[in-house]
């Protein structure tokens, strides 16, 4: 299996470079040259393996030779032998039609755990068959980065630098990466919204006098290694409501677009996925491309969805790529568009693709209340604001065949937000037990200018240059 850029580029990697890669090196996102496919017998046989062992046999193709079947398998029962939960990912019903998939059982209670937790040891595997270092810089709109520094924490031969907006991410969120205080690690808070620090990172992963230097590599949703990660829940799933005999829906809390990304890629392989539901709140930009083909960024408006506080959609490209013919011509010049007008208009083979699988919904603050209420009322289950904005697509969705079951994911456990959870529905969630002393923690973390020069002479004071 080899990787190319959606900008056509850049060379093609294998698995393993491509993980320590992250950004490809013409600014492109890497994807699979084809997209492996798995019969109807193959996915029926999945059924009742542990979360381990389909996290393996979904990502085999993926990885090609990098890794060895028997050690891929130990990668994913070490993954995820630290969740809280045995199923990992479990599913739970909330009425005839409606289902959640729990995705926050891991160490800092968000779906980034389940990619996270295994990229890390990735990290690890690759790093230790060369003698490098690797220098992570990555932007956080709240879940990624605590996610990302719980999985690299005090590893050897890796710094990790990570980027949130100042004062724009929950206390919970906030704390669980700056009460990390390894040597490894380092938090920097910058004044500006999550789009200007990941237009930070993006530019330094391609500023040759950083990269000259150091190893930079991606955790966020840029990395294909934790996008693949992320496909193998909607298996889980899938299988559990009956697939492959059974269409399934899906729901997505969609910032960044990784996350359903990784649905349009099972889908791909030939899960039976009936429609991908892209859930935004009224930072819209996603809703409006693929209702009405314009991917324009405006202002961002912060929100209690914060991690959803998002213009500009870095996986986006991925879908563009795909959904037009594959095009990484065409590709260039609309990111370069887009890149020097923050405007894009979709074509139509891009629009006519995308909508045989996706559809969007947008939710404001009292529709994202009132999914809250409901599910509390109604269910007797707490969601965080994401999970709630995803809720309110499902249920409103129109058009489904009646025996089709809808899955919302539940992206962040609802302790993460305990604030508006309690002004939506007067109860305030507890932390688990496990993360309980979260506020008795010491903090550490600088504060910066989102002044790319001054974010750069922090990261390159600080990082260790390759083969250190």
């Amino acid at each position: 299996m080899h990787y190319v850029s959606t900008r056509g580029n850049a060379p093609a990697l294998d698995f393993e470079a491509v993980t320590l890669a992250g950004l490809a090196d013409d600014g492109g996102l890497y994807v699979p040259e084809t997209w492996p496919r798995f019969s109807h017998a193959e996915i029926a046989a999945m059924a009742g393996l542990s979360y381990a062992e389909l996290a393996q046999r979904v990502m085999r193709p993926f990885v090609g030779q990098s890794l060895t079947p028997e050690r891929l398998l130990d990668l994913t029962t070490t993954a995820y032998g630290r969740f809280a939960h045995a199923a990992v990912t479990p599913l739970k019903q909330l009425d005839e039609r409606q289902w959640l998939l729990e995705l926050f059982h891991g160490p800092t209670l968000a779906f980034k755990d389940v990619a996270l937790q295994l990229l890390g040891l990735l990290f690890e595997e690759f790093l230790a068959r060369r003698d490098d270092h690797l220098t992570i810089v990555g932007a956080t709109s709240g879940d990624t980065g605590s996610a990302a520094i719980d999985a690299v924490a005090g590893r050897a031969k890796v710094d990790i630098f990570m980027l949130h907006p100042h004062g724009r991410v929950s206390d919970v969120q906030r704390r669980q990466m700056t009460t990390v205080l390894d040597g490894n690690v380092h938090n920097i808070a910058i004044d500006g919204s999550f789009d200007d620090a990941q237009a930070t990172v993006k530019r330094m992963f391609n500023d040759a006098q950083v990269t000259g230097r150091f190893a930079i590599a991606a955790v966020n949703s840029i990395n294909w290694a934790r996008l693949m990660a992320q496909v193998v829940y909607y298996f889980a799933a899938a299988l559990q409501l009956g697939a492959p005999q059974r269409k399934v829906a899906f729901a997505v809390p969609t910032g960044n677009f990784g996350d359903v990304f990784a649905g349009y890629v099972a889908a791909q392989m030939g899960l039976p996925v009936e429609r991908l539901i892209v859930a935004t709140n009224i930072n819209d930009i996603l809703h409006r491309a693929l209702s009405s083909g314009d991917y324009s960024a405006g202002s961002v408006t912060p929100t209690a969805a914060p991690s959803m506080d998002i213009q500009v959609s870095s996986n986006f490209e991925r879908l563009l790529f795909d959904a037009g013919g594959r095009d990484a011509a065409l590709i260039a010049a609309q990111m370069k568009h887009f890149e020097a007008t923050k405007a894009l208009q979709l074509t139509n083979t891009q629009r006519a693709a995308m909508a045989t699988l996706f559809t969007s919904a947008r939710a404001d603050a009292g529709a994202m209340v009132a999914a809250q209420r409901w599910a509390y009322a109604a269910c007797g289950e707490v969601i965080d604001p994401h999970t709630a904005i995803a809720l309110h697509a499902a249920r409103t969705i129109e058009g489904l065949p009646d025996d089709v079951p809808v899955v919302t994911l539940a992206t962040a456990h609802p302790a993460k937000f305990g604030d508006a959870v309690h002004a939506a529905i007067g109860e305030r969630p507890a932390l688990p037990a496990r993360v309980g002393d979260l506020f008795d923690r010491p903090e550490r973390f600088d504060r910066l200018s989102g002044d790319y020069a001054t974010v750069r002479d922090y990261v390159t004071a600080r990082a260790t240059p390759r083969h250190g």
